[in-house]
């Protein structure tokens, strides 16, 4: 549906007020305009009463049944929004709706995953079916049809809703009752139906809490769950949250973008005013996350006086917030983190406490301030959390995991948990599984480094004590979800800085923001194949090079690499893999066929070899004569600072040596991994080697490297900025380096943003001057359009044109061979 018509019936246009160009777009036909009305209502789940729709379809009770049966569907959640529709006139509770929706999928013999992840939770938690229960209901189904008596599947799923955990501030209303009804009811059960049909609704906790169970399991009261304006939650790691697929309907849209820009400290109405979204949208939002238990509502949300004596002992995870005393709920800093002090029941769990901790965090007579300042975020792509969730590291590690990936953030009240349960994690693993140790163990030390840090703040005066800053960390896929300029709103109301792990994946986008500053990428086209073929070209030095554009292909392999055994290979829009030069050509032209591919010599004889260097810079680096271990002083480094600003920012750069026959090294027995696919393989900062070639050991075996290493045998591979998470030792000289080079002091930050805006032109200029002269992209050209461009690169041009980086230059590349004068000098050494 055109975005114009949606806007127009969102604000509740008729026909005779469209302006003219709308009217244009339909035809000029009203009729179809009423068709688009009908639809995005139903899809929206919108009210009948004040709402378009009640101009175009007279008959309410029919709308609401067709927006009940496309809901069911598409496996949507339940309108718990029209819950006074939907209960009482209709009398569809949710048990119900999501029985149908079972047994839809039941007997189309559907798996599990085509429940969307809401949808799933919500099922879960009303039914009791998950992924393992509902494998063997259909066993049973499909076992059934063997037999003469065959059950259906309607037979084979639960008659009423499991118990459920219900918050005593929810409020509960009558729903369908029949005369039938109250004849089977208790009397405790009459007395709590009269008491709201004649006062209205009460407040669940209000009434003893098995009657409220009984009641809402027969469905004759349903649940509201009440947000006002000012309600803030807070949103602990996530349990019982299934993770399926996402459906893109619009209340799915709606709960993961407020997912990831919802905070402790900022209330509905506020969030609704950032994001620019109507409030009852945000509200319903908000309820729904309390509903399925993925957040908790703040602050003093039930007086304990009120409270009926059957509460004191229900099952409710989050009950003990509403009935505790704040002043008995005082965190002990003494001990390095916070601990509870309070008695906590024998029902309670992790998440329990940990959101206790986050409720009072906030107690005015704290040492800390009662409104904490803005906050640094930490921002990370999906590759970090599928580590932590594959490796099997701790036993609670998942469920953090699944919130870094579903919720798209940990916040800062949430982060002592997590930092526990990877104190858990061994340093040591056997093969593959030491890549996710390691990325878990560096991500700890990351976060304590960022998190508090006295070092990293000035002194506000002597009325305000420096603490540091508290650090949230962000998902830049969940980030990216929000439109530009609501992701700007949300960085800037809650963050002072952005710091990127390094090296963030090539799949993704990366954030652009120049308030708050960011420790990072600039911009996309940094942290692109671009910025590769950028710092070749302002140093002369760089590995021979050549990026092929999409729709290219190659006959033989160019004379170029055929010195080389092995060639790093990136696909645009994929993390690049070294692969043999044996077939590679094969390999070439089918990922040329979808995509621009760069193609690197990497090592003559087996692998190349790499060394990280951290920056910024110290000045003792930078004295001295080159060396293995003294690489800072290398020329082309000299001339990038020229450039590139290496003072205010921080992160790595590869340097490679191809021609390493004569340098025996442990890591060469090590099989390297991802090496037979295009674009999934590792890149070469996850190679066994990094980890071994970054450290500084003294000792002989270092003095004769340094004997045979000559500076003209090392080129710059690539530059990162960020903070490396895939290097214990990387990571804690590029920590010391920020601490020591004062990076986030307001100066510094200040010389980042003039230095990133700087950079960002140069880069963007220097794309522009190698693309093919700014014509207009033809449909099957390899030049970046809206349609051929990838989601994840949107924004970063493809290349137009072919262009090879040889002997310190960057040009076009026609697909010649060079005459025999020519030929690079590499050749002299391929073997007759």
């Amino acid at each position: 549906m055109n975005t114009d018509v949606e806007f127009h019936i969102r604000q509740n246009y008729p026909w005779n007020k469209l302006p003219a160009n709308v009217k244009q777009g339909l035809g000029n036909s009203q009729r179809e305009y009423e068709k688009h009305v009908l639809l995005y209502s139903i899809r929206n789940q919108l009210r009948f009463r004040n709402n378009l729709v009640r101009h175009v379809r007279k008959d309410e009770r029919r709308y609401y049944e067709e927006l009940l049966k496309y809901s069911r569907e598409h496996l949507m959640l339940y309108p718990y929004h029209l819950s006074d529709i939907m209960v009482k006139g209709l009398r569809v509770t949710p048990f119900s709706y999501y029985i149908g929706i079972m047994e839809d999928i039941m007997n189309s013999e559907k798996s599990y995953d085509s429940l969307p992840n809401f949808t799933a939770a919500d099922c879960l938690r009303l039914l009791g079916i998950g992924r393992n229960q509902y494998i063997d209901l259909m066993n049973q189904c499909r076992s059934s049809k063997k037999f003469f008596r065959r059950k259906s599947a309607r037979d084979l799923l639960p008659s009423k809703p499991v118990d459920i955990s219900v918050e005593p501030w929810w409020v509960a209303q009558t729903g369908y009752i029949t005369e039938d009804d109250i004849r089977i009811c208790s009397s405790a059960e009459k007395k709590a139906i009269d008491k709201m049909i004649d006062s209205g609704p009460q407040l669940a906790g209000t009434i003893e809490f098995n009657v409220v169970l009984s009641l809402y399991n027969r469905g004759f009261i349903y649940l509201d769950v009440p947000i006002s304006d000012d309600s803030c939650i807070s949103v602990p790691p996530l349990e019982g949250f299934v993770m399926n697929r996402v459906q893109g309907d619009y209340f799915e849209t709606l709960l993961y973008k407020i997912f990831v820009s919802i905070d402790e400290q900022t209330n509905v109405a506020e969030l609704a005013n950032v994001l620019e979204i109507d409030q009852d949208l945000v509200k319903n939002a908000v309820s729904m996350y309390c509903r399925l238990g993925f957040a908790v509502k703040k602050g003093q949300v039930f007086n304990s006086e009120q409270l009926h004596a059957s509460w004191k002992n229900a099952p409710s995870v989050n009950r003990l917030k509403s009935t505790m005393d704040p002043q008995k709920m005082l965190l002990s800093w003494e001990q390095g983190s916070p601990v509870m002090e309070g008695g906590s029941s024998a029902t309670d769990t992790d998440t329990t406490s940990l959101e206790d901790q986050g409720d009072t965090g906030s107690v005015s007579s704290l040492s800390i301030p009662a409104a904490p300042t803005k906050r640094i975020a930490f921002l990370f792509d999906s590759t970090l959390t599928a580590f932590l969730m594959m490796g099997n590291l701790s036993p609670n590690l998942k469920s953090h995991a699944v919130t870094m990936f579903e919720v798209g953030k940990l916040s800062d009240e949430t982060l002592d948990s997590f930092l526990a349960e990877l104190e858990k994690v061994e340093s040591t693993a056997e093969g593959e599984a030491q890549r996710y140790f390691d990325h878990a163990l560096t991500l700890k030390n990351t976060i304590l480094f960022l998190r508090y840090n006295k070092e990293l703040t000035q002194d506000q005066g002597p009325d305000i004590p420096n603490i540091g800053f508290p650090l949230d960390m962000l998902r830049c896929e969940s980030l990216l979800g929000l439109d530009q300029a609501t992701c700007s709103r949300v960085l800037n109301k809650n963050y002072k800085l952005l710091v990127s792990m390094a090296p963030l994946s090539n799949e993704i986008r990366p954030i652009s923001s120049c308030t708050p500053q960011h420790i990072g990428p600039a911009i996309p086209e940094v942290s692109s194949i671009w910025f590769k073929l950028y710092v070749y070209h302002v140093t002369g030095q760089g590995p021979p090079s050549l990026l092929l554009s999409k729709g290219s292909r190659l006959r033989k392999l160019p004379h170029i690499f055929q010195a080389y055994d092995r060639l790093l290979i990136t696909s645009w829009g994929h993390d690049p893999g070294v692969v043999p030069t044996s077939n590679v050509l094969t390999m070439l032209n089918d990922a040329l066929t979808h995509s621009a591919v760069l193609i690197q010599g990497h090592g003559m004889h087996g692998h190349g070899e790499t060394v990280h260097i951290p920056f910024p810079f110290d000045e003792e680096d930078l004295k001295g004569e080159f060396s293995y271990s003294n690489m800072c002083v290398h020329k082309a480094l000299q001339k990038l600072k020229e450039h590139v600003d290496l003072e205010h920012q921080c992160g790595y750069i590869t340097m490679l040596n191809s021609n390493n026959r004569h340098r025996r090294r442990t890591s060469d027995s090590v099989e390297y991994r991802g090496e037979t696919h295009l674009g999934g393989g590792l890149d070469t900062n996850g190679s066994t080697e990094s980890f071994e070639l970054v450290t500084e050991e003294n000792g002989e075996g270092k003095g004769k490297t340094d004997a045979l290493s000559s500076e003209d045998e090392w080129v710059p591979l690539e530059l990162c900025f960020g903070m490396p998470l895939f290097s214990s030792e990387l990571n804690r000289r590029v920590c010391r380096k920020i601490a020591s080079h004062k990076l986030c002091s307001n100066e510094s930050l200040q010389e980042l943003l003039h230095s990133s805006r700087k950079l960002s032109l140069k880069v963007l200029s220097f794309v522009h001057s190698f693309q093919d002269g700014g014509q207009p992209a033809e449909p099957d050209s390899g030049v970046s359009n809206p349609l051929s461009q990838p989601p994840a690169e949107s924004g970063v041009p493809l290349p137009s044109l072919n262009l090879l980086f040889k002997d310190g230059q960057l040009k076009e590349w026609n697909g010649r061979a060079p005459p025999p004068l020519d030929i690079s000098s590499l050749q002299k050494d391929q073997p007759s």
